[in-house]
Formats: C-alpha cells, sequence, structure tokens
C-alpha cells in the first residue's frame, strides 16, 4: 500500500506544482502551430510574466479548482482560453519564486524516491539542469516487478512543466533507464510522447 501512497504523492506535488509553475510561467511569446491544444505561449514584459499552458497539460484536472488555487499562491490573473488552455499573468518576481520552487521540488521528489524502501529498485537518479534528461539507475532484477518504472510518469510529467514555464517551445523529457550492474540502457521513454500511446 505504501507504494501507493508515493505514487499518490507524486502527483500531488505535480498537481501542486502546476499551479505553482502556471504563476512562474515567463512574459515570453512562444508558440507552436502544430496543434491548437499544444499551443505555448510565454510573453515577457517589463514588470509582468504572462503564460499560457496547453490544454492537454491539464488533462483530468479541474480547471477552475487549478484556477483556484493559482490566485491563492499569488498569481495576479488566470484566463480560461476558448481552446481549454490557461494563460497566467504574474509578477517577474513571482515567476522567479515559482521557477525555484519548481526546481526544488523535483530534486525533493527524486531524493524522495531514491530513498523510499517502495522504490528499492532505484539506486540513483541523474537529471540535466534544465530537467529535459533524466537517467535512473536500477537494480534489473528488482525492477521488472517493482512500481519503480512508475516514477518515471512523475519525473517525466515535472520536467515538462518545467520546461514549459521557463519558456521552452518544444518541450519534451527523456527517462532512462539503465541497469546498475551493467550500465546497459534497459528502456528509454520521452514524454510526452508516450502519453500519447
Amino acid at each position: 500500500m505504501k507504494k501507493f501512497y508515493l505514487l499518490a504523492l507524486i502527483f500531488s506535488v505535480f498537481v501542486f506544482l502546476v499551479a505553482c509553475d502556471n504563476e512562474k510561467s515567463s512574459k515570453t511569446n512562444i508558440s507552436e502551430n502544430s496543434k491548437k491544444d499544444d499551443s505555448i505561449s510565454v510573453d515577457k514584459n517589463l514588470l509582468d510574466v504572462e503564460v499560457t499552458i496547453p490544454s492537454s497539460l491539464f488533462e483530468g484536472q479541474d480547471l477552475d479548482k487549478v484556477i483556484d488555487e493559482a490566485k491563492q499562491d499569488g498569481i495576479k490573473e488566470v484566463t480560461k482560453n476558448p481552446d481549454g488552455s490557461l494563460t497566467y499573468k504574474m509578477t517577474k518576481d513571482k515567476h522567479r519564486e515559482l521557477m525555484d520552487e519548481m526546481e526544488s521540488g523535483i530534486k525533493e521528489m527524486i531524493e524522495e524516491l531514491k530513498k523510499d524502501e517502495s522504490f528499492g529498485a532505484i539506486q540513483d537518479i541523474m537529471y540535466n539542469d534544465g530537467f529535459s534528461e533524466f537517467t535512473m539507475v536500477v537494480d534489473k532484477s528488482s525492477f521488472e516487478n517493482s512500481f519503480a518504472g512508475l516514477a518515471t510518469l512523475g519525473l517525466g510529467i515535472n520536467g515538462m512543466y518545467y520546461q514549459v514555464l521557463d519558456g521552452v517551445k518544444d518541450f519534451k523529457v527523456t527517462v532512462n533507464i539503465k541497469d546498475a550492474s551493467t550500465d546497459e540502457v534497459l528502456e528509454t521513454i520521452v514524454y510526452p510522447d508516450s502519453l500519447n500511446k
């Protein structure tokens, strides 16, 4: 049961960080025209930062609740757009604060995953500066019969949100699962691609 509680915790932290992170987004205008639903916009003005996050990153969430939480966390304005995306408007200081919180939250999650006995197959998790790539070092025999693979979802989703809030246009997170004893890459998961399968 502890495994399910940790997974629930990961998703709770994710939802909380998403609300926070949306506030962080800077006002740099970026748009992706591949799909209406997948457009991301970040605009930087002198005093404010405005971020538009696509509806695909809010799938399964109550948008009204997300908006309320964002406003409680200090976001100036949250606008629900006709395509289901949300636009957050905040001060530059708030954006920086949210980016810092997101970074700290991801690092804390990684440490918890490494320490938690429920995910005992995980021996180490390494990452790059922009959280676009993670390497999860595992004990192969333990990993194949554990819930440790679910940790990749938490890493992928949090990495994507970090990038979106940082103004990355083509956000993508690669999670490599590597055998501790042989350094063999057992599996590579790419988000958001794997979510669409």
